[in-house]
């Protein structure tokens, strides 16, 4: 048995949950990005006390670390720090693209095709990576500027499912029978299979070098 707290604010959607041997016992979700980081402190001592267990029972903490949000993602990784560094607990880190690929391959079950997440980085890039029905890298996470001739090697190949919200601009982009396109639901669900996975396996991030996986550095203009 291992109960396991799961953190991902690295999108407009943040969720955290608490999950015993992959099942979901509780999940709160934050639809507000700007709020995501006064929500989750509340919401992981809601979480515990509804479960009917203390911090002290949790095995491990799993966080999506990146791509995405630059705020979020630093916003989820020091409370999932923060809970290991106090409860001498394992820090599982995993990539958002991979949550997000995992997601879709449970609503699919289509083998055949290949899954590729999009992350809005603004104007026409996107954070995006494709993956098999496995979650084998077919694409490894990148940076990448939509043309109409993005993603052409792998759709001469085979017919790829885009989504996320880097995908509508795509979509009005990409003209090809082989694009597909659909809208990714029960993320939670999909970060709590990944995350029990990477424990039984102990695939642990370090602690004190663990950091966000942002693809591109963070300038800012101030």
């Amino acid at each position: 048995m291992a109960f396991i707290i799961n953190i991902d604010t690295a999108t407009e959607t943040a969720h955290v949950s608490i999950t015993e041997d992959g099942k979901i016992l509780n999940c709160l979700i934050n639809d507000v990005q700007k709020d995501h980081a006064a929500f989750l402190q509340p919401a992981l001592e809601e979480l515990i006390k509804n479960a009917g267990i203390g911090f002290s029972d949790i095995d491990a903490v799993a966080f999506t670390a990146g791509p995405g949000s630059y705020t979020g993602l630093r916003v989820g990784m020091a409370s999932a720090k923060g809970l290991c560094y106090a409860l001498n607990k394992p820090l599982i880190a995993i990539s958002t693209l991979k949550v997000m690929a995992k997601a879709a391959v449970n609503q699919s079950g289509d083998s055949s095709v290949l899954f590729c997440p999009m992350i809005d980085a603004r104007r026409m890039e996107v954070f995006t990576a494709i993956y098999k029905n496995d979650l084998t890298e077919v694409l490894p996470p990148c940076a990448l500027v939509l043309d109409e001739n993005a993603y052409h090697s792998y759709l001469r190949k085979s017919k790829i499912v885009f989504f996320g919200n880097g995908m509508p601009k795509w979509r009005t982009t990409i003209q090809s029978d082989h694009a597909l396109f659909t809208e990714i639901i029960n993320l939670p669900a999909a970060l709590a299979a990944l995350s029990h996975e990477y424990f039984q396996k102990k695939e642990f991030a370090d602690l004190a070098y663990a950091e966000p996986f942002y693809i591109k550095e963070f300038i800012s203009n101030v």
